[in-house]
This record gives structure tokens, sequence and C-alpha cells, in this order.
């Protein structure tokens, strides 16, 4: 069996939301579609306080939130508008030009609330990456669930364990959260040539090596792996096929090469670019 490779991910803040991000590092840019990973670390806000994640812009790539607890609100140069809560699924498809905010909603910000929860960007394959922009909103009790002797696995986004998830994923994808209890074992298939496991909390063993939460752990391709939980955990799985060339990452911008990032730059700096309705702040370029 090859020798695990584990990120241990850097501590950011975004606008003042706490975040681990694993991906990208220097020992990995991508896992299948995956090249950013955005662990938003459980945050307890008070009253008349929450994140607000101010308007932005993005090119080819999709962006997946998922919540473990709390609500956030987001809304789009599209025209959606839509309120997010814990188990469903915000997907947003950039194409060639998109702007997006999403901040607590405006009930949870007055009373104060607890946020929690996962952001992830998957690069578009290169036909696609300009293209149109899309969103979709999918229900908790949309996604595919499975229960085996104490292990839940919950089909987030793609394709995997004999299910398949709503999402309108641009390229072959695994995307699954994994609760499993204390002393249970679960077998993660080969089906993907790329996969990685994400340990938002628990003690776990996989294939006999003790893995600290908040680690992101690259698996070895054409190889089953086996997690054992020593503890209560909950853990992501993430993955599917290889990218279709290398990816150049700038700022919000992911694009198979750098005149595409240019002129993104170019435009946002210059205010040529789709806003969302009814607002009025941005972020400027770093």
């Amino acid at each position: 069996m090859d020798t695990l490779t584990v990120i241990h991910p850097r501590a950011e803040d975004v606008e003042g939301q706490p975040i681990l991000r694993p991906l990208p590092s220097a020992k990995c840019r991508s896992v299948g579609p995956f090249v950013f990973f955005d662990h938003m670390l459980q945050t307890r806000y008070g009253p008349g306080q929450g994140m607000n994640i101010r308007q932005h812009p993005h090119i080819g790539l999709s962006t997946l939130t998922y919540l473990f607890e709390g609500q956030l609100l987001h809304k789009d140069s599209l025209g959606s508008d839509q309120l997010v809560n814990p188990g469903e699924v915000s997907w947003m498809t950039a194409g060639a030009a998109i702007a997006h905010i999403e901040r607590t909603p405006s009930a949870l910000r007055a009373q104060g609330s607890t946020l929690h929860g996962l952001q992830v960007w998957l690069a578009s394959p290169i036909k696609d990456e300009q293209g149109p922009g899309l969103y979709s909103h999918h229900t908790a009790d949309s996604l595919p669930v499975i229960n085996n002797s104490g292990v839940q696995i919950r089909l987030i986004a793609g394709t995997g364990f004999g299910l398949t998830s709503p999402v309108p994923v641009l390229s072959p994808t695994l995307y699954a959260e994994v609760n499993m209890q204390k002393a249970t074992t679960f077998l993660i298939p080969a089906d993907h040539p790329e996969r990685a496991v994400y340990v938002v909390e628990g003690d776990v063993r996989l294939n006999g090596q003790a893995i600290e939460p908040h680690s992101l752990v690259l698996l070895p391709a054409a190889q089953e792996a086996t997690l054992f939980a020593e503890s209560d955990c909950h853990l992501v799985l993430i993955g599917g096929a290889a990218l279709d060339g290398p990816r150049r990452m700038n700022w919000n911008f992911v694009a198979s090469n750098t005149a595409l990032i240019d002129q993104a730059r170019a435009r946002w700096a210059a205010g040529d670019w789709p806003t969302v309705p009814g607002e009025n702040g941005r972020i400027e370029l770093p």
C-alpha cells in the first residue's frame, strides 16, 4: 500500500469568517475537479453580527456551498435569491462571468447564530469554462442517502456507492458526506481515479494510519481504502476524473490559460461585469 499524502490546511479569514483551506496546496493543486476547499469553521455570531461576503466575481468554475449548521443567503448576477439551509446544496456555475454574494440572512443576524459548513470550487471542463452561468438549489431531501451498519453516506454531488446526486456537475465527480458511529468500518471503493478524505471531526484510521481532524488525505489511485472510526466521525469524500489540463488560479478566477484571467481582472477592475441586483458593495481586486 502506498504512503498516504496528508495535507494540513492553512488558516484563513474571509470577511471575518475563520476558514481552514487544504486546497490548493503545494502538495496538491486539485483532486478530480476540486481545485479549492474551504472549511468554514463553526463560528458563533452574536446579535447584529454574521458572515457577509460582498459582491465578487468568478470565471471558469462552479461553487458548491454545503452547510452543517446555520443559514446563508445566496444572491447572484443571474437574479438568483436563495436561502440555503443545512444539508442543502447551493450550486453556481460561473462560466465566462458571474458575480455573487453570500451572507447571514437578516433574521439570523438580528438574533445571532452559528455557522458551520464547506465551500468547494470545481474547475469547469475547458469546453465549458467560457459558457453560460447557471444557479441551482437542491433541498436536503433531494440528495440520496444510504445507511449501512452505523455508517451514513449522503451523496452531495456526482456519483458513488450506487447513488447519483441531482446536482448538475460538468465532469465525473464524487462528493459525499459520511457519518460513522464509533467502531464502524467503511470501505472506500476505487471507482474514481482521484479521491481524498477530509476529516471534519472525530478520530479515524485510514488503512491503519491515524488521521488528525481537519486533515485532507489523498488516496492512492486504483486502490480501495478502509476507514475505521475510533470515535463518532464526520468526514467528506471528494474526487472524480482528473482535470482535462492544468488550471491557473488567481484570486476568484480559474482558467486554462492566463489570458482569460488577465481579461477577467481587467474587466472587474473597470466595472465591466454583471452585477447582483440590489447590491452596491463589492470586493476589489487584491
